[in-house]
């Protein structure tokens, strides 16, 4: 934990840091700093300060020298004189906070996936800061309706904001300095795609297998390991590779019993065929009324990944059995082409390339204008040419469900005033244009290394590991990984309408071939087919989202649509808005019981 503030008006800048016991915290006019927990490094040199969270790592070899001669607190004269030039030495997971005192300075960094955030808030003159938005030690603390809105839109509430108004988190990647005359906020790292139309395919597969081998053994210590197994490619290539390096290695399972969600049987044959100790665990809809309101209520603001319970009971296995740490095989999709919306996209590119003529003047009259759009395949033809018509990354929001169920139906009008529903697409579109790649799969990936990786996937389990005292591990999200995968051929991610192509071919005769070939699933839970069935997770989430009703951020009348009609219909779909409605009460209910939300 890193918590505290500066006022830039009442700083005392002849502070020696050097004679003062700053790891204890510091606590001084103009200057608060409190410490806690583990994995914490303190440093001081004069005036100057630093401190790290996680495992940087040293890239540069004059750097590395430096710092191993004389010690971290040598470094801090090159980090707050040149930041970026600093940060971009650096990989890992990490965050970095210095201070030059006598400059009247700070700054604070995160890596490139944000694994490690750092929040603030600005209050004239004084800069409030935390490693957790709700530990930023603000003079006020208001809701933000339009974090509320954002939340039920992306199941989570994406950098810069946070659930509070006026409390922001760094963005992947990027840095914040400021002194009493100005704020800076910039990305100290940003990904290129390369985008070379061949690569000889032995030595790009070669050169890939060994990158994860290192990501590996880089975070062995000879000790026995667990890891994460879905059954899919990810983790499976992570625990192949864990049993290749000769430590014990379990591997944790999840499993339903209900159909189309489980994948317990492609789990087994992953474990059998490294020859790894598995230890499988089926989840109950008992397991969920016990465990979720503690895991609403760790997170330092609403969380809606409905994965985070399967992943916090997998890591909690694992602590009972005596493990510090899991290696998880979160990225790969991201990396290397494994999501299925993108050969569904680059369908939809196809028909940007049928001459305009053709298109305006012959495919969309007929089909869209006259009586034969009406057939079954007709109206089907009209749906794509819609979607086709709309560019990305604004045709992702016709898939979301606040915008399929009606913005009016589901929220008061109350909230909608003061609220811009446009600002999420709005995100995207920066983000989806700040991507540095021509190819449309490497555009989308670099999309959702923010929002997929960044904001949702890597805190799901970063999260909930820490819940069960487990450190995660995610060797495939290296950074020399990430730095080679940027460097392959479109085409080795996307090929045709195949996935992962290069990853699968890559490891054909390592992974077993039912994991080669089987359909992604996922490691979702049937939530809503559980709500209909169990009185009691029933009415833990009808409570839930009563609250959301009595503080005017859903319509009654939608909510008992929701329970009463929609979800029986089709629990699969609507259990999805049930659970981040769901899980954003219990956050409210134990973390701002009485704090009201700003309009």
């Amino acid at each position: 934990m890193i918590r505290g503030f500066i006022d830039f008006d009442n700083l005392d800048r002849t502070l020696v840091f050097d004679r003062l016991p700053l790891d204890q915290g510091i606590s001084l006019p103009g200057l608060k700093l409190e410490l806690g927990g583990t994995g914490i490094g303190v440093f001081a040199r004069k005036h100057q300060a630093l401190i790290v969270l996680g495992q940087p790592r040293i890239r540069d070899a004059g750097l590395a020298g430096l710092i191993e001669r004389d010690g971290w607190a040598a470094s801090i004269p090159q980090l707050c004189d040149a930041p970026d030039e600093f940060l971009g030495k650096l990989s890992g997971r990490f965050a970095l906070l210095w201070l030059d005192i006598a400059k009247g300075k700070i700054g604070f960094a995160s890596d490139r996936f944000n694994t490690y955030g750092f929040c603030y808030a600005s209050e004239g003159r004084r800069l409030s800061f935390a490693d957790r938005a709700n530990e930023v030690p603000a003079l006020q603390r208001e809701l933000d309706r339009q974090s509320i809105f954002d939340y039920l839109y992306f199941h989570t509430i994406p950098a810069p904001g946070t659930i509070f108004k006026g409390v922001f988190r760094l963005e992947p990647g990027s840095r914040l300095v400021a002194d009493h005359e100005r704020t800076q906020l910039a990305a100290w790292w940003q990904p290129r795609f390369e985008e070379p139309s061949e690569a000889d395919f032995k030595t790009s597969a070669d050169t890939f297998k060994s990158l994860i081998k290192t990501a590996i053994e880089r975070e062995l210590d000879g000790a026995p390991v667990g890891a994460f197994l879905s059954g899919g490619t990810d983790s499976s290539t992570v625990v192949g590779m864990l049993s290749r390096s000769g430590n014990p290695v379990t591997a944790y399972s999840i499993g339903f019993e209900a159909e189309g969600y489980d994948e317990m049987e492609f789990a087994r044959i992953a474990a059998k065929h490294f020859g790894v100790t598995h230890r499988p665990y089926y989840i109950t809809s008992d397991d969920l009324v016990a465990n979720i309101p503690a895991v609403a209520a760790s997170y330092d603001q609403p969380f809606g990944n409905s994965s985070v319970l399967p992943a916090y009971l997998c890591a909690k296995l694992a602590h009972d059995d005596g493990f510090e740490k899991m290696f998880a095989g979160d990225g790969g999709d991201e990396l290397f082409g494994g999501n299925t919306r993108y050969a569904k996209q680059r369908v939809f590119g196809y028909y940007e390339k049928v001459p305009g003529l053709i298109k305006g003047g012959l495919l969309e009259p007929v089909i869209m204008q006259t009586p034969l759009g009406k057939l079954p395949l007709m109206r089907k033809a009209a749906s794509y040419i819609e979607q086709a018509n709309t560019p990305l990354p604004d045709r992702t929001a016709q898939y979301n469900l606040l915008y399929r169920l009606g913005i009016e139906n589901i929220f008061p009008a109350t909230l909608l005033a003061g609220v811009d529903t446009e600002a999420p697409i709005r995100l995207q579109r920066r983000v989806w244009q700040g991507v540095n790649a021509r190819a449309l799969v490497n555009k989308m990936l670099g999309f959702d290394w923010r929002f997929t990786l960044a904001d949702n996937d890597l805190p799901k389990v970063i999260g909930s590991a820490r819940l069960a005292g487990i450190n995660a591990i995610f060797p495939l999200i290296d950074d020399d990984l990430l730095d080679f995968s940027l460097k392959l051929p479109p085409e080795y991610k996307l090929k045709g309408l195949q996935l992962r192509w290069f990853f699968k071919e890559a490891l054909k005769d390592f992974l077993p071939p039912e994991i080669i070939t089987k359909k992604k699933q996922g490691f979702g839970l049937p939530f809503g087919h559980w709500v209909l069935k169990n009185p009691a997770l029933e009415k833990l989430a009808r409570e839930s989202v009563d609250i959301l009703v009595e503080r005017n951020i859903l319509r009654r009348d939608f909510v008992s649509e929701l329970f009463t009609t929609h979800l029986p219909a089709f629990p699969g779909y609507y259990g999805e808005m049930v659970w981040i409605s769901m899980m954003l009460g219990q956050w409210l209910s134990q973390h701002a019981p009485s704090v009201k939300a700003s309009s």
